[in-house]
C-alpha cells in the first residue's frame, strides 16, 4: 500500500485524536500570521480582490486548526480591503490533505464557521465556499493559475515516500544520531526531490504574483548528526527496541520501519527554492516551541521530576495523535498502548536532563 493511502493523523475527537492534540501546530500557525498578512498586502497590489479570492490550505489535517487558517486569511483580506476602501471579494477555500484525512469532522464544523463569518462581518459578507481536495500535494491538485494564495503548515517535512536504501539504518526508525551517513544522504535526497516537485506543481497552479506561506519543522545545523531534531523519534525507536526484549515486537519489523519525515536546515530550503527557480523567497523566519505546547516556560533548560511527568504525558498524546495510524499499518494495533506507555517514561527521563524544543521555519514565497 502506498504511503499516501495510509499516512494521516488520528481521526475523530477522542482522547488520542489529532483534533484534541494539535496545540503545538496551532502555535506554529499563529507564529506565521505576520508573514501571511504581509503576503496578502502584497497581493492587493496585483488587484486580485475583484471577484473571488482563491486559497488552498495544503496538508490541512482536521480539527479547529483547519478553519483557524481559513479565518486568519479571510480576516486579513477583509482588513486590507477596508483599508483600501474596496469591497471584500468572495472566497473559495480549498482544503487539501491525503485520502485518509478526517474531512468529515471538518465538514461538521462548517455551519458554525459560516455563522461566525456572518455574525462578525455582516449578512452581506462573502460568500465563502469551502471544498475538500483529497490527494498528495506532490502532484497536481488544481487547474492552471487558479490560486491566489497557498498556505501549508506542519506538512512539508513529510516525504512522499520512505527513502530508498534505508536497510542499513538498523534499529533506527528515523534519521538518528547513530544512523550511517548514507541514511542522512538518502533522506536529504528524497526531500530535495519532493520539495522541488512541490514547488513545480504550485508554480503551475498559482496565478502570476501569487503567494505561498509554508511552515514546517526544521533543524538548526547543516550536519544532521549534530542536531537533536529527531530526538523524539529516537526515543520512540528505543521504546520499540525495548519491546523486542519482551517478545512484543520483532527485530525484523523494526529494521523494516522508517518514518518518512525529514527536517531540513535553512540552507537546504534556500538552495532548493533557488534551484527550482519559479519563486522569489521573500522571508524566512525560524522559531522554537517547547515539545509540550502547554509548557510556557522558556527559561529553564530542564524539568523537575514532577514537571517532566506532566510534560511527557502531553508530548506522548501529541506524538500518538500524529504517528498512531502509521505505526498500526506496520506493527498492528496490539502494541500501541504499551509502546506509548514506554515512550512516555523515556520522554520524562529525557526532560529532566535536557528540555528540548522543536525548531520551525516559516517561509513566504512569491511566484515570479
Amino acid at each position: 500500500m502506498t504511503l499516501e493511502n495510509i499516512l494521516h493523523m488520528n481521526t475523530g475527537d477522542g482522547e488520542s485524536s489529532y483534533a484534541n492534540n494539535s496545540l503545538i501546530q496551532e502555535n506554529g500557525i499563529q507564529q506565521a500570521v505576520p508573514f501571511l498578512k504581509q503576503s496578502i498586502k502584497g497581493l492587493a497590489k496585483h488587484d486580485v480582490f475583484k471577484n473571488c479570492f482563491t486559497v488552498a490550505d495544503l496538508g490541512c489535517s482536521s480539527g479547529t486548526n483547519t478553519l483557524l487558517v481559513a479565518s486568519n486569511i479571510i480576516d486579513t483580506v477583509h482588513e486590507v480591503c477596508q483599508e483600501n476602501d474596496r469591497k471584500t471579494p468572495q472566497f473559495q477555500v480549498c482544503l487539501n490533505d491525503l485520502f485518509g484525512n478526517d474531512f468529515n469532522s471538518i465538514f461538521k464544523l462548517l455551519p458554525d464557521f459560516y455563522e461566525r463569518l456572518k455574525g462578525d462581518k455582516g449578512e452581506s459578507f462573502g460568500p465563502c465556499f469551502v471544498s475538500a481536495i483529497p490527494g498528495s500535494f506532490y502532484g497536481r491538485l488544481f487547474p492552471d493559475q487558479s490560486l491566489h494564495l497557498v498556505h501549508s503548515a506542519n506538512s512539508n517535512h513529510w516525504l512522499s515516500q520512505v527513502p530508498q536504501g534505508l536497510e542499513i539504518n538498523g534499529s533506527n526508525i528515523c534519521m538518528a544520531k547513530t544512523s550511517p551517513p548514507d541514511v542522512y544522504q538518502a533522506y536529504g535526497k528524497q526531500f530535495h526531490i519532493d520539495f522541488t516537485k512541490f514547488l513545480q506543481m504550485r508554480s503551475e497552479e498559482l496565478a502570476c504574483g501569487g503567494s505561498m506561506i509554508l511552515t514546517f519543522l526544521a533543524r538548526s545545523t547543516v550536519d544532521p548528526s549534530k542536531d537533536d531534531c529527531c530526538a523524539l523519534l529516537e526515543l520512540l525507536g528505543q521504546s520499540l527496541v525495548d519491546m523486542t526484549k519482551e517478545g512484543m515486537v520483532s527485530q525484523s519489523d523494526i529494521n523494516s520501519f522508517n518514518v518518512p519525515l525529514y527536517l531540513p536546515c535553512e540552507d537546504e530550503v534556500r538552495n532548493i527554492i533557488e534551484y527550482e527557480g519559479s519563486f522569489s523567497l521573500e522571508n524566512m523566519n525560524g522559531f522554537e516551541l517547547n515539545w509540550d505546547p502547554y509548557d510556557k516556560d522558556y527559561t529553564n533548560m530542564y524539568d523537575s521530576n514532577e514537571l517532566s511527568q506532566i510534560h511527557a504525558e502531553n508530548i506522548t498524546k501529541l506524538m500518538r495523535a500524529i504517528l498512531e495510524p502509521l505505526l498500526i499499518s506496520h506493527f498492528g494495533n496490539s502494541i500501541i498502548d504499551m509502546l506509548f506507555k514506554k515512550f512516555g517514561k523515556l520522554v520524562a527521563e529525557y526532560l529532566t536532563k535536557k528540555k528540548q524544543r522543536s525548531l520551525f521555519v516559516t517561509i513566504s514565497l512569491t511566484k515570479k
